[in-house]
């Protein structure tokens, strides 16, 4: 399905305050556990991938409405046989759709060197087998055709709710947003050499599936003069390590 994402970059010390005002109309994501101060989240992880000619990203810097990113997304931290996603995002207008298809990580490289999704694919977790290897082959296409490499790890904390009475609906706050070029395919769950993307802001996202926005996202975006804003990560990763070289 298409869906609606607006970003916006808010100060760090309004979180505590949409916090407050959200609470009444979502719940805690199930994939979130609480941290030191109580607040449910979860560690996100994506190689982006992109052209030798950085095709990808001079597309969003030209504001292309019809594009797309492949990406290799984890969570939290690398524990034995841990699952990932093979994520092609792509940017229909204004609107989003996703193709995913889960593997274990240990044989990650291994997919991306032989292309062979019956064993990888079809062999790892998947509950819905045929659309995954549909969407396995599609990754799988793009990322020969050019072909593509890891350029950025992007990693940031990300606190999630669900609508109490559209589940369907979502906003996120992701936090400590950082980066760096150039990563191995080994390298989805390292955190050395990360530089941040913003010192004073996070990312809030609301996330709908309706043509219109949620009243009550709506009068929270209206509240705080929140303004809409094409923030992609990947770029904005990209960008704040190009002048620094990891030693």
């Amino acid at each position: 399905m298409l869906r609606y994402e607006r970003k916006y970059l808010v100060p760090n010390h309004l979180m505590g305050e949409l916090r407050d005002r959200v609470r009444h109309f979502v719940r805690n994501d199930i994939h979130a556990s609480a941290n030191g101060n109580g607040v449910s989240q979860y560690t996100v992880r994506s190689i982006y991938f992109d052209s030798p000619d950085m095709m990808n990203y001079h597309e969003k810097h030209a504001g292309l409405k019809h594009r797309r990113k492949l990406r290799v997304r984890g969570y939290n931290y690398c524990r034995s046989s841990e699952k990932v996603v093979l994520e092609i995002k792509r940017k229909i207008e204004n609107r989003i759709k996703k193709h995913r298809a889960g593997i274990l990580y240990e044989h990650l490289p291994a997919l991306l060197e032989t292309g062979d999704i019956e064993t990888y694919i079809k062999g790892d977790i998947n509950i819905d087998v045929n659309h995954s290897l549909e969407d396995a082959r599609r990754f799988l296409f793009h990322y020969k055709l050019k072909p593509f490499l890891p350029t950025t790890l992007v990693t940031y904390e990300r606190e999630a709710y669900h609508g109490i009475i559209n589940p369907g609906n979502r906003i996120t706050f992701d936090k400590n947003i950082r980066s760096r070029n150039y990563p191995d395919i080994h390298d989805l769950f390292a955190e050395e050499d990360m530089r941040f993307l913003f010192k004073s802001h996070f990312i809030m996202e609301i996330k709908y599936f309706n043509d219109t926005m949620p009243g009550w996202a709506k009068s929270i975006v209206h509240e705080f003069k929140l303004r809409h804003e094409a923030l992609s990560k990947y770029v904005i990763g990209f960008d704040v390590n190009k002048s620094f070289v990891h030693l």
